[in-house]
């Protein structure tokens, strides 16, 4: 079964397709559906996020449609950037203009300790909703680590599994981050789904 997902991020897109194409979805941009929609985050919360996205992409397709919010917030900068996060550093920014601004306002901070949030929104085509969410802890880096995942990924050392994302294999970070955790999850419920 085809999933679309509302996302332009191709890296959430893998992770998508690596948990849930066990169980035999094969998730698909919006952009391969021809669906080239700017659409506007006026939540203000992640879960509201990932459903206004949800929606919007909902109504120009007749397939499952997953979406997602997600972000990093630090401690040490009350929560920043938080929902902002794929916009901290402008709205061009790159992951690597993000990461470098991010070093930047954590230059002399004492507290460290960050937590990466991840909420998911997937619509079924007869309108009904699930979200689910996941949390994971750990600590903003001095300097980046690795080249794995995307994001904030080489500055986030994870608490759980002792080591950066950046250089933690897709297996590793999956089985623990907050997209992971969101991701089984929902595979939980799609799994009494497709019973």
């Amino acid at each position: 079964m085809k999933i679309v997902a509302a996302t332009t991020n191709r890296g959430k897109v893998r992770e998508f397709q690596e948990v849930l194409g066990e169980l035999g979805f094969e998730i698909v941009p919006m952009q391969d559906m021809g669906l080239d929609l700017e659409i506007e985050e006026t939540g203000s919360t992640f879960e509201e996020n990932a459903l206004i996205k949800a929606r919007a992409v909902s109504l120009m397709c007749a397939c499952p449609v997953i979406a997602d919010d997600s972000g990093l917030c630090v401690d040490a900068l009350d929560g920043a950037p938080g929902l902002y996060s794929a916009r901290f550093a402008g709205e061009d920014a790159t992951d690597a203009d993000r990461n470098k601004k991010l070093i930047e306002m954590m230059q002399g901070k004492t507290n460290r300790h960050a937590e990466y949030i991840a909420s998911l929104a997937f619509i079924f085509p007869d309108g009904r909703e699930i979200t689910a969410e996941g949390r994971i802890d750990g600590e903003i880096m001095t300097e980046e680590h690795g080249s794995g995942g995307f994001g904030y990924d080489p500055l986030f050392f994870c608490n759980k599994i002792q080591k950066c994302f950046g250089v933690a294999t897709p297996e590793e970070k999956n089985a623990v981050s907050h997209r992971g955790q969101a991701l089984q999850k929902l595979c939980e419920i799609l799994k009494k789904e497709v019973e």
